[in-house]
């Protein structure tokens, strides 16, 4: 089951709205076929580690990381594909939330006289589909804010000077983070102010993320980088049923996807915004930042992910933080989040935090 996880992520941020699955088949102690959930969500990782194991998949047990689909998409469901190639035993991770399965893949299963276990390292599946899983249960996608501060909480300077905070190494991991992300997503003062791509670069991958910014009135740099690359890299543009009707065509004409969202006061409810979200398919957005939309969503509870960089740097109180105003006046109305883990990478220290 170790395997099928790692296998498993390997499509991380390349297969939504599906799950990103792994299947590892076995008999004898040999491994016959090993699958994963292909980009784009099909073939899935039963299909692909069964046309790998042949006709030698006859008796043989099926490691799978999330319960076999039991209902007819775009493709046969997999738990028909393990009972006709004669599999003898499937042990399952998790089972699937998914009001389409959620239960009925494992019952095809025994009901064709399979011996079905389930629960191995449900823990960690757990937390590798956290995305589908809040997408299918809540309607919107898994969040990570990830944060990348001085010792003292600052992201830059009073003068807004920020290049570079942390360290090379801690700039690659967040490369990397990017890509196991369906979308990053930023604020549009932050799409003004840095003219970011928000692409992977230097990792060598063939693929990119989706790029969001939350943007009430569309009012970003027309020549900017996100405008230039609208055509090339998938943009998605949240707006306020308020923008102005030219920026609206523009932005179309370039490439970007549109999406509506209501009003919560004078900003974009970004409740909304994630239910939106998650209606396109998406289940794992990385957000980084700014600040008025990392507050936003801590106090919506929206943040299922805290990746903290931090940096043997001390600005002083002068320096701007990373998180804005939240106005919270008692240490019992400020959300906490539990410790997952802690390491260093380069001169810097990641430290992530889960919900609770």
């Amino acid at each position: 089951m170790a395997l099928a996880l790692s296998l498993g992520r390997r499509g991380q941020g390349r297969v939504w709205p599906n799950p990103a699955v792994g299947c590892v088949i076995v008999r004898d102690g040999l491994i016959l076929g090993r699958g994963w959930t292909q980009p784009g969500g099909r073939p899935h990782a039963e299909t692909v580690a069964l046309a790998q194991a042949g006709q030698a998949a006859g008796g043989a047990t099926a490691y799978v990381t999330l319960e076999p689909c039991a209902h007819h998409g775009q493709t046969p469901p997999c738990a028909e594909a393990l009972i006709a190639a004669g599999i003898a035993r499937v042990v399952v991770a998790v089972a699937d939330s998914d009001a389409r399965v959620d239960g009925r893949g494992l019952q095809m299963l025994r009901d064709a006289g399979i011996d079905v276990s389930l629960g191995e390292a449900a823990e960690a599946a757990r937390q590798d589909h956290a995305g589908f899983f809040t997408r299918t249960e809540l309607g919107r996608p898994f969040v990570t804010l990830k944060l990348a501060n001085s010792f003292d909480g600052r992201i830059a300077t009073g003068t807004g000077q920020s290049q570079w905070i942390t360290g090379p190494e801690a700039r690659r991991a967040v490369h990397a983070m990017r890509s196991r992300h369906d979308a990053v997503m930023v604020g549009g003062g932050t799409a003004r102010k840095d003219d970011p791509t928000l692409t992977v670069r230097d990792l060598g991958i063939d693929h990119q993320p989706a790029r969001i910014v939350v943007t009430r009135r569309l009012d970003l740099p027309l020549m900017g980088n996100l405008a230039r690359t609208a055509s090339q890299v998938p943009l998605i543009l949240c707006h306020g049923a308020d923008a102005d009707a030219h920026l609206l065509q523009t932005w179309q004409d370039l490439g970007a996807t549109l999406l509506p969202c209501r009003l919560r006061g004078t900003q974009l409810d970004p409740r909304d915004v994630l239910q939106k979200l998650g209606s396109h398919g998406l289940t794992r957005v990385f957000c980084e930042g700014g600040g008025a939309l990392a507050a936003s969503l801590i106090e919506a509870d929206l943040v299922d992910e805290l990746a903290g960089f931090t940096a043997g740097l001390v600005i002083g109180a002068e320096g701007l933080p990373g998180i804005g105003a939240m106005g919270l006046a008692r240490l019992d109305e400020a959300p906490r989040y539990k410790l997952r883990s802690v390491q260093p990478i380069g001169q810097d220290i990641l430290h992530i935090w889960s919900r609770p």
